[in-house]
């Protein structure tokens, strides 16, 4: 028999959690109608295809399923589901030779965010270390720029060039407008490398948009 959920943590978990222990298809459609297209879009930060990516999503399934017995409520489903499958993408990853760097967790030799030519020296006797040289302002409002299918494209492409943990925070943060405290919970991230990578990965994709305007501009 399943422990039981703590409801005072969750308590919209618990109905799904019961569902399951039934067998209920409803429930266990209903979650992978809410979570299948997130699922997909973060194993594939670990693996090098999208079938390798469903392959994780369908073993991350069957897991559920298999564990739920187990689930004791300490953390949300969500968390709980997303826990298994990025473990189970980094193992897939690693077997087929995609090591995730210990310096993309770090930082640590990663190159900086934003060009440091940006910034006045620390010993500028006025503005040490203040922008002399900021972001260029676009023509148009950034709403009005990442509406469109071009900007939409350039921004895809950046998160794809970041390295994998920034990758997959940014990921979660903003495309699947996940909240910090989710984030840290499904991957096991302090607050303060939550927040690092999550810079790191805005200022790159900023970064790589203000050089495609600025290139579309120039043609």
């Amino acid at each position: 028999m399943g422990q039981l959920v703590t409801a005072t943590a969750y308590p919209a978990d618990v109905a799904v959690v019961e569902g399951l222990r039934r067998g209920s298809d409803a429930t266990f459609g209903a979650l992978i109608d809410r979570h299948q297209g997130s699922m997909l879009r973060v194993a594939a930060v670990y693996v090098a295809d999208r079938n390798a990516a469903e392959d994780v999503v369908q073993e991350t399934w069957m897991a559920v399923i298999r564990g739920i017995d187990r689930f004791d409520g300490r953390s949300s489903i969500k968390t709980w589901i997303f826990r298994i499958l990025t473990n189970r993408a980094k193992t897939m990853g690693r077997r087929a030779s995609r090591v995730v760097p210990i310096s993309s967790l770090n930082g640590s030799r990663d190159g900086p965010a934003v060009d440091p030519d940006h910034f006045f020296d620390t010993r500028h006797p006025y503005w040490p270390g203040h922008w002399c040289n900021p972001p260029s302002r676009w023509a148009e409002g950034p709403e009005d720029r990442v509406a469109t299918k071009d900007a939409v494209g350039a921004v895809l492409r950046a998160i794809a060039a970041l390295p994998s943990a920034q990758r997959e925070v940014v990921t979660l943060r903003d495309v699947e407008c996940w909240t910090a405290v989710e984030v840290c919970d499904a991957l096991d991230l302090s607050e303060t490398n939550q927040r690092v990578l999550l810079h790191r990965a805005r200022s790159k994709v900023r970064r790589q948009l203000e050089d495609h305007y600025e290139d579309s501009c120039g043609r």
